[in-house]
């Protein structure tokens, strides 16, 4: 009996310093990532990747110590027309057989207000990491009335430069811009 007690009072003792962490995956049809160049300094054109995967790993319940890893097909990429997708596919831009993955993998998040976030981390494009640094928004979790799963919303948004990734270097700032909006929205499934 005494044996007994000592075993509880040791797992009780052991799960108390044990952080709970939580895995929570994209839901594909309520995320996308998206992207906005300006074209000729006159109109802005905006695409997609319509293939990728976020997995977000987070012990708290706020996401304050939350870690975000990205993987993107970049043959997905979309822009509604198929000669700027296969020419944005070719090795004037994102050359995908050579490089058929975008990643990206969270170094830091910061609290940057209620629900906002810094969030950094090493961007790979094209072959090249460079650390950049975006605005995160928590939007909340609920529990979706459809499929009882707890579901996290999040908003990303930020600038690259397609220069600092080698993307579309025969391609001067006046005919498509350097500057590359970045917009992801998400809906994120707890595991």
């Amino acid at each position: 009996m005494k044996k007994t007690a000592l075993i509880i009072i040791a797992f009780i003792a052991l799960t108390g310093f044990t952080k709970f962490v939580s895995t929570w995956e994209n839901d594909d049809p309520h995320s996308q990532l998206g992207f906005t160049v300006t074209h000729l300094g006159i109109s802005d054109v905006s695409g997609t990747f319509n293939d990728f995967d976020v997995k977000i790993t987070s012990s708290k319940p706020d996401f304050s110590d939350a870690k975000f890893e990205l993987t993107a097909k970049a043959s997905s990429i979309d822009t509604r027309v198929e000669a700027r997708n296969n020419h944005l596919k070719s090795a004037d831009f994102f050359d995908v057989e050579k490089y058929p993955e975008l990643t990206f993998k969270s170094t830091s998040l910061k609290k940057d207000g209620t629900n906002k976030y810094k969030l950094t981390g090493d961007l790979t494009l094209h072959g090249i990491t460079k650390s950049v640094t975006m605005d995160l928004k928590y939007r909340g979790t609920v529990v979706n009335q459809m499929t009882k799963a707890n579901t996290a919303g999040f908003q990303l948004e930020g600038v690259i430069k397609r220069s600092d990734f080698n993307l579309g270097a025969g391609f001067p700032a006046p005919m498509i811009s350097d500057e590359v909006q970045i917009k992801a929205d998400g809906e994120f499934i707890q595991k």
